[in-house]
């Protein structure tokens, strides 16, 4: 991150700690301390602290395909899988931290009671944009899924299974819930998959 402009270094330590602390919990020195910068590259590129919170919410955003689709679905061809590759993704990313990791949009919108109209047009631009990616997954599934599926439905379980095991995986510092959350989705995928199919076992 040394060689990355300092606005960009500034905007991905805020990423990192909103995502382990929380935007509330997060001070403005955490960010200088975590981006080897000083107050006055901060306050020039950014005149407070909602709008660093902007320029996160915003590079999270534009990051979803590469930072996280791209990795998450490197090799992985079939579109069901997909779908729980991107859970595998976060689940890593959970061991990793020894399920300190928190998705940076889902604890900021859990944070915020109330936020600004353009931290919440944000906020709900991404989940609007991740629960889209799925719901294109179980497109492609074609009739392998029930034709009278509401596949978008199906997408926002799917959020709500990782932010929910995300949540809960944080709490109880294991991943036993996430786990337990994603093997709940699997088996109604594989229910809807033999539903489809008539019944048939896959």
């Amino acid at each position: 991150m040394e060689d990355l402009p300092t606005r960009d270094r500034l905007v991905f330590a805020a990423l990192k700690l909103f995502g382990e602390k929380g935007y509330l919990s997060t001070s403005i020195q955490d960010i200088l301390r975590e981006a080897g910068a000083n107050a006055g590259s901060l306050y020039h590129a950014f005149p407070t602290k909602q709008d660093v919170l902007i320029a996160v919410l915003d590079l999270y955003r534009q990051g979803i395909e590469p930072m996280l689709l791209a990795p998450a679905w490197d090799g992985v061809d079939d579109p069901i899988e997909k779908v729980f590759a991107l859970l595998a993704r976060y689940r890593g990313m959970l061991e990793a931290t020894d399920c300190l990791y928190g998705c940076p949009i889902g604890s900021i919108a859990l944070e915020l009671h109330e936020p600004d109209p353009p931290v919440r047009e944000l906020l709900s631009l991404n989940f609007t944009q991740w629960v889209g990616h799925i719901e294109r997954c179980l497109d492609e599934a074609g009739d392998r899924l029930p034709a009278d599926l509401d596949r978008r439905m199906v997408a926002i379980l799917v959020l709500n299974v990782m932010e929910g095991g995300v949540m809960q995986s944080r709490t109880h510092r294991t991943l036993e819930a996430f786990d337990a959350s994603v093997a709940g989705l699997r088996d109604y995928l594989n229910r809807l998959e033999q539903a489809a199919s008539g019944g048939q076992p896959k």
